[in-house]
């Protein structure tokens, strides 16, 4: 929702635009260490009461950014912003795993991003209509409202998904043995890299995007957000499609195909932005390949979560946290990388999304394919 206005943040506290972009990546490493806590909190004491605690924690920070003073400060707040939200990423894929087998956890998970799809397609609508009428500051006190209505969907409208709680400790020497086994399935490690490193792709879209559309291409912040609604709604499009893949394909098979899409798509996105005349990089040029990108990720996130969380049925809530926390470490990296290297041109977020999206196809290819024992995952 305030993607749009990270230029006025910046204007507001006599910053750079570079300054203002960390405020994203102090949210990513809030979501990268936040996550790890929730999963096996969630293994433990079941999905209800950390949703709780996390929604609370981000209602308060975010009235914490409305009224923050300094950019200092908004970016204390949005660390705690990210340790409250990163609940609302965790305890959802535990709560499908809970529910249901190894075999409809792909199909189930794209079902998941058409209602989670939804928010990337209004956020920035509605963020660039606060942002408009009343500033960027109604932005946070939208989130906050936000968050009180979703505890109150939790309370009244979501079941406990582990009513048998298993009585195992929570202590960081457990949790820490837990994530090495974690780590040492190299079927984990591929799918969860494999989706992180494509993950982390779209955050360098995320990170670069407001600049290089709005700053570099002249978009009004509305033009920005009806973009960025485009890209998201080519995500949740592809997702219904996996969905009715699945239905005869082989996951494997889809993923590899959304992989080698990615990367190849990356490639072009960092040669059209190097290879330019003087003028700045078209606009068609550009926004091909982005929504390219980001549409596969329809494909991509759903069949790469139920591939690591397959056999892990037991510690669903540890394995969504461990690749939760992966992806998010890399969004963080690739947030400031972008951040750093900006050029003023689609140069660096160009790069990053190719390296990414290279990144990804490799890590499938040589620790899923090469390692695996079983044919494929059941569809």
């Amino acid at each position: 929702m305030y993607l749009a206005a990270l230029p006025d943040i910046a204007r507001e506290f006599a910053d750079t635009a570079g300054a203002a972009q960390y405020t994203l990546a102090a949210y990513f490493i809030g979501m990268a260490l936040g996550q790890s806590f929730y999963g096996p909190v969630a293994d433990r004491y079941g999905r209800k009461p950390p949703l709780y605690c996390g929604l609370v924690l981000y209602a308060l920070a975010s009235v914490g950014c409305a009224l923050a003073p300094t950019i200092q400060s908004l970016l204390v707040c949005r660390f705690l912003q990210a340790l409250g939200g990163c609940a609302g990423m965790v305890i959802p894929l535990a709560i499908v795993r809970d529910l249901y087998g190894p075999q409809a956890t792909a199909r189930v998970m794209s079902r998941l991003m058409l209602v989670m799809g939804v928010a990337p397609i209004l956020a920035p609508l509605v963020g660039a209509q606060l942002l408009g009428d009343w500033g960027w500051r109604a932005i946070f006190w939208a989130l906050a409202g936000c968050a009180a209505f979703a505890l109150a969907a939790v309370r009244f409208g979501l079941a406990e998904t582990l009513p048998t709680r298993p009585a195992q400790s929570i202590s960081l020497r457990f949790v820490l043995d837990a994530y090495a086994g974690l780590l040492a399935d190299r079927r984990y490690l591929g799918f969860a890299l494999a989706g992180s490193f494509a993950t982390a792709g779209m955050f360098a879209y995320i990170a670069g995007s407001s600049a290089v559309l709005i700053g570099l291409q002249g978009l009004s912040p509305q033009a920005y957000g009806w973009v960025f609604g485009a890209n998201a709604f080519g995500l949740i499009a592809a997702s219904q499609i996996n969905h009715r893949l699945l239905r005869t394909r082989n996951p494997d098979g889809v993923l590899t195909g959304a992989l080698t899409a990615m990367a190849m798509l990356g490639l072009v996105l960092a040669l059209a932005a190097y290879c330019r005349p003087p003028q700045p990089i078209s606009l068609v040029a550009l926004l091909l390949p982005l929504f390219g990108f980001i549409a596969v990720l329809g494909f991509i996130n759903p069949n790469t979560a139920a591939g690591a969380m397959a056999d892990h049925g037991t510690r669903a809530g540890s394995a969504a946290a461990l690749m939760g926390t992966l992806r998010f470490a890399l969004a963080t990296l690739v947030g400031a990388v972008v951040g750093l290297f900006d050029n003023g041109s689609a140069q660096a977020m160009g790069a990053v999304m190719a390296v990414c999206g290279v990144a990804a196809l490799l890590a499938y290819r040589l620790l899923v394919v090469r390692g695996r024992v079983s044919a494929t995952l059941p569809a």
